[in-house]
Formats: C-alpha cells, structure tokens, sequence
C-alpha cells in the first residue's frame, strides 16, 4: 500500500474548541512522504471553520482555496507553516497503516517489546530527528495505540473497529481502523468515525509550493 485515503465524521480540536464536523477528508502518500488533511467544521457559535493542512518531506503549509493551491497562480494561496512540520509528519507516521512502514524504515533502531501481555514497537519517527514512536499492537499485530514524542509533547492515538472501509466491490481485506482518537496533554484533538477509505494505490501527490520552499530557506 503506497497511498491511502480517508473520509469521516466526528470531532475535531480547532483553537480550544470542539468544531463538529461536516467533512474530512485525509490523503496519504508513504513513499513521498506527504499528507494532506481537508476539513469543514461548526464551532459551537455556528460558524463555519475550513483548513486544508499539508505536510510533504520536511515542508508543512497550509493551503488557502482549494487542495493545491499555491501551485498554480491565481489558483488559491500556499501559508507556510514549517513550526507544524514535525507534528504532521509524527500525524502521518503514527498511522494504523504508517507504524509498520516506519518501524521498517528504522532498522536496527526498531526495538521490540511485550509490556503487559502486549507486543509493543518503539521506532524513530522518519524525518523528525530525536522523535520516537511507540506501537502497541493487539493480538491480530493491528496497532491498539500508538504514542509519539517529539522533543517534549506528547501525542497518543487510539485505534479501534478495523474493518475493510473500501467501497463495495473495492474491497482488499487490508484493514483499517474504523476510528480513530488523537490525544495530547489530556485533551481530546480529534475523534474521527470513518465513512469510507481508498487504500487501492490512487494517485495521491503533495507537491511543495516554491513558495513555501523560498519561505523555508530564509
């Protein structure tokens, strides 16, 4: 599996605030890597609240219009957001599918455990130097809960209700988590239900706006 994408509804985490949501939609590419997260939200006052959220390589922007934006001129505007750059690619490398490549990735510096009758993976976080991640697996080795640490914040998901959420007649018995729950520092960041995934290797991209790579080398 080389791309994924998921589509779900729940809860999300914007300034403080729980912003109910009417749309998300996540895109992965392993191999790049990158990661864009597009989501409409109502916050409790009713307004309505958008962000499109990029992470490719070592570049994190966010993407003002439409998914892309920033590429093309005149079409939407590229923000960059490098302070956000470790956070998204620990997002995208503590995934219920992205642990097992990333524990891969790490070689020798994998270590493998059993804590509390439990098979637990610590690995170094692909790209973010000194930040590690721990996977702690069920009996099926599908990751219950995954904890990673980037200098000294916290982040932990839970997984759980894996299933085959591919459209029917799409379907490809590869399991993914049918919800998924992102904590730091006892709050709740996101709570997501999936509606449906794509995990049939489509085409998924997340070119850098030179923009954004100009804005990195000042």
């Amino acid at each position: 599996i080389a791309t994924a994408e998921y589509w779900g509804t729940g809860i999300i985490d914007v300034g403080g605030e729980p912003c109910q949501l009417t749309d998300y939609r996540a895109s992965i590419n392993y191999q790049t890597p990158g990661m864009r997260v597009n989501f409409t939200c109502t916050l409790p006052d009713g307004e309505s609240h958008h962000e499109i959220q990029a992470v490719s390589g070592t570049y994190a922007w966010n993407e003002i219009g439409e998914p892309g934006a920033g590429l093309v001129p005149g079409q939407g505007t590229a923000v960059p957001a490098m302070e956000t750059a470790n956070e998204r690619l620990a997002r995208l490398w503590s995934g219920p599918q992205a642990w097992v490549k990333a524990a891969r990735m790490g070689g020798d510096d994998t270590q493998m455990a059993r804590e509390g009758g439990r098979l637990v993976l610590s690995y170094p976080i692909p790209l973010v130097p000194g930040a590690t991640a721990r996977a702690t697996l069920s009996e099926t080795f599908q990751a219950e809960r995954v904890e990673a640490r980037v200098g000294d914040v916290v982040t932990e998901w839970t997984y759980s209700d894996y299933g085959d959420y591919n459209e029917e007649g799409n379907r490809l018995d590869a399991f993914f988590a049918g919800r998924i729950v992102e904590r730091r520092g006892g709050r709740t960041r996101l709570d997501l239900t999936l509606v449906n995934t794509d995990i049939s290797n489509i085409y998924v991209v997340v070119p850098v706006p030179e923009s954004v790579r100009q804005a990195a080398a000042r």
